[in-house]
């Protein structure tokens, strides 16, 4: 993958809450961990159930990779590519990096699902009664994923050995938890700050930002 082109899509905007979120966001990030150059090509908001993207996304989701003209989607199994072909974000035995795919799944298996459902009762759900009945429950089943994330990281820097592809998953998805869930888990914070404070997020989360900086005044006109 080295050496081949590699094109990242990405959004040319979205509203202020997402906007250092989208999942683009991981792709980039682990390509700069992985020292691999790409190009991005932004869609307008709007435009991503369009034929030519949903031909090469058929849910009509950012991002996708191309990799010489071969498309890839679902940013895990997109990160799970680019480490594969790193040696940057994969351990070299066998049983550690089975501990790290292990991770990788619960990030996205386990901890983001109830982590998104918190995302849509505060964002998108308008009966904000019905939601404020729910946020216990949903939270409850976060916080007990992050207790047992806190038993496992104990005093170590990375999830598993050195740093890899499931510190960025966690990382991504845990920068989607709201702030009270993460007050009194200071080694999460510390975690999460050791990880985002890395060259290559900090250079991916720029990358992300320069369009939505860009193209902010067309959309606030068109709103």
């Amino acid at each position: 993958m080295k050496d081949s082109k590699l094109i990242v899509t990405a959004f040319d905007w979205v509203p202020g809450f997402a906007q250092g979120y989208v999942r683009d966001l991981r792709v980039r990030w682990a390509l700069g961990e992985a020292g691999f150059s790409y190009d991005v090509e932004v869609i307008p908001q709007g435009k991503q159930k369009t034929p030519a993207h949903l031909k090469r996304q058929p849910l009509g989701q950012i991002p996708t990779l191309d990799i010489d003209g071969r498309i890839m989607v679902e940013s895990g199994a997109i990160l799970w590519r680019i480490a594969e072909t790193s040696t940057a974000l994969l351990p070299d035995d066998a049983a550690t990096r089975d501990r790290v795919l292990s991770w990788v799944f619960a990030a996205l298996n386990t901890l983001e699902p109830p982590v998104g459902m918190l995302a849509t009762l505060e964002l998108f759900v308008n009966d904000k009664d019905a939601a404020a009945r729910l946020r216990p429950k949903i939270a409850a089943m976060v916080t007990g994923v992050l207790g047992r994330l806190v038993a496992t990281l104990g005093e170590g820097p990375h999830i598993v050995g050195n740093f890899s592809v499931a510190d960025i998953l966690l990382t991504t998805v845990l920068l989607d938890v709201p702030d009270d869930l993460l007050t009194d888990r200071p080694s999460l914070r510390a975690y999460v700050d050791r990880h985002t404070g890395r060259p290559a997020f900090q250079k991916a989360l720029a990358g992300q930002m320069k369009p939505f900086a860009e193209n902010a005044a067309k959309y606030e006109r068109a709103s």
